[in-house]
């Protein structure tokens, strides 16, 4: 997944800086589990530095690692999306600074302020779309079973 752009750069000045109220720098050490699969989202983080594991379950299997974000990366991105809840599982492998934002404010003010509001939306549509290209293989080789090889290719 790329991350040089993030929610803050792809905002107005007005916008980045009325989001920035609803937020806190927050410091997790390695091996925090930020939030399980499937986990309602109460907030969302802009990584600044460290390591974060994308994980999912895999009946059969323990958690299977499907993406790994770094400095830039919107962090549950969920929060903008009813029911809320849709998260991959996520784990920090190093220690991580993040800020972390409250996203029921943050929801809020894209409902009030009409301009934020798309831009936030536009912003974590595109993250997620990026998000989705780059782990589409791996999930599709822990959610297809192994019958061969030419069974994964046409899948994919």
């Amino acid at each position: 997944m790329s991350t040089t752009r993030t929610l803050l750069n792809e905002l107005a000045p007005e916008a980045r800086d009325r989001i920035l109220e609803h937020s806190h720098p927050v410091r997790l050490p390695a091996g925090t589990r930020i939030f399980h699969e499937r986990q309602h989202a109460d907030h969302f983080w802009i990584v600044e530095s460290g390591r974060v594991e994308l994980d999912m379950h895999v009946p059969g299997r323990r958690n299977a690692v499907v993406d790994t974000l770094s400095s830039g990366a919107l962090l549950g991105c969920s929060w903008l999306f009813p029911p809320y809840h849709w998260h991959l599982g996520a784990t920090a492998t190093t220690e991580v600074r993040a800020l972390e934002f409250d996203a029921g404010a943050v929801r809020d003010l894209c409902a009030e302020d009409l301009s934020v509001g798309e831009a936030v939306f536009a912003c974590v549509a595109a993250t997620m779309a990026r998000r989705l290209l780059s782990v589409r293989s791996r999930l599709l080789d822990n959610l297809i079973p192994r019958v061969g090889a030419e069974d994964l290719a046409y899948a994919r």
